[in-house]
């Protein structure tokens, strides 16, 4: 049995804006195993991002606050660490790949003295040793010139050689957990596939655990061994990257799937989840995606379901299935 790398239990985000709690994540449950890659997938501003940043505590200069829940990262709770040994563990053991490299890397320092400064901090080489780190960690990502390179700063480089270096400074201190943000978010389908080659060849030779947030369940069916789909700052359902294209079980999971284009599709439109996510200010009493759910009952309306376990590893926060598991259990 794999050993239990990251587990978040009933974690709840929320910001505090104008007086008032806006719960963008609201009782987020999550594991992840050593060696594994977590897909997390669903619609912007379903609370992912927020998700990846409280695991990181990187909400302390924004308006959210994790109100509640636990993250335990190899048995130690992340939200009771002193800020000394929160900044021993990020960028050292967890690492992240952020959404968009070019606000992501400082503009005014050369990539070499970006990627050396966590180096020297975790790793503790002197300034020959970094550098020669540095220069074999452009390599490992495939980054021609490294020599050259590691002396320029991000604007003399490409969208996609931006993202490589990103990912050589999250993999610089060789963690055990890397958390990629929409790694290949506005790089061409070419960049896109050797960015996501080269997180395989990682998680693959070195053993990385991966939690890979998107929207692009293509990416998912490429990169995953388990899924989460999250809807409205909750987990909705959750199971084995098989299963959830094969066997697919709440109403937003497959809709989802439904609006994915098909080659020798003979109609010229495709299928769509009609509505958008309700804004954390705005949620709807019940199931929040009883508004757009085309199988919604009465109970969905005014009650909000549990996340059942439909299967072995398979579970589904929906209605529909509480019956036919009290029938089955009778």
């Amino acid at each position: 049995m794999n050993k239990r790398l990251l587990e978040i239990s009933n974690l709840k985000t929320y910001f505090f804006v104008d007086n008032r709690q806006i719960p963008a994540v609201n009782g987020v449950d999550l594991f992840i195993n050593e060696g594994e890659t977590l897909g997390v997938v669903g619609e912007s501003g379903c609370g992912k991002s927020v998700t990846s940043l409280s695991v990181m505590r990187l909400l302390s200069h924004t308006p959210g606050r994790v109100v509640d829940g636990t993250i335990r990262f190899k048995g130690k709770n992340l939200l009771t660490l002193s800020e000394d040994e929160i900044r021993g563990v990020r960028g050292n053991e967890i690492a992240m790949i952020f959404q968009e490299p070019m606000t992501s890397l400082n503009p005014v320092y050369k990539i070499g003295q970006q990627i050396g400064e966590a180096v020297r901090l975790h790793l503790g080489y002197d300034r020959k040793k970094t550098r020669e780190h540095v220069i074999n960690m452009l390599k490992l990502v495939g980054i021609p010139r490294a020599e050259e390179i590691v002396d320029e700063f991000p604007h003399q480089l490409s969208g996609g050689m931006r993202q490589r270096v990103m990912i050589a400074m999250a993999m610089s201190c060789n963690p055990t957990l890397l958390i990629a943000d929409e790694p290949t978010t506005a790089l061409d389908v070419t960049i896109q596939a050797q960015i996501l080659e080269l997180m395989k060849k990682l998680n693959k030779e070195k053993g990385t655990a991966i939690m890979l947030i998107t929207h692009d369940l293509g990416v998912v069916a490429e990169m995953c061994d388990r899924v989460a789909v999250m809807y409205a700052g909750k987990v909705v359902e959750e199971a084995t990257v098989i299963e959830i294209f094969e066997n697919p079980k709440h109403p937003y999971t497959k809709g989802l799937l439904n609006s994915i284009p098909q080659l020798g599709l003979k109609t010229d439109r495709l299928d769509s989840i009609p509505g958008n996510v309700p804004t954390p200010a705005n949620m709807p009493k019940g199931c929040k995606f009883a508004p757009r759910c085309s199988q919604a009952m009465d109970i969905c309306k005014d009650e909000e379901p549990k996340l059942l376990q439909i299967s072995n590893g398979h579970q589904c926060r929906c209605f529909l299935y509480e019956r036919e598991l009290e029938m089955g259990a009778k």
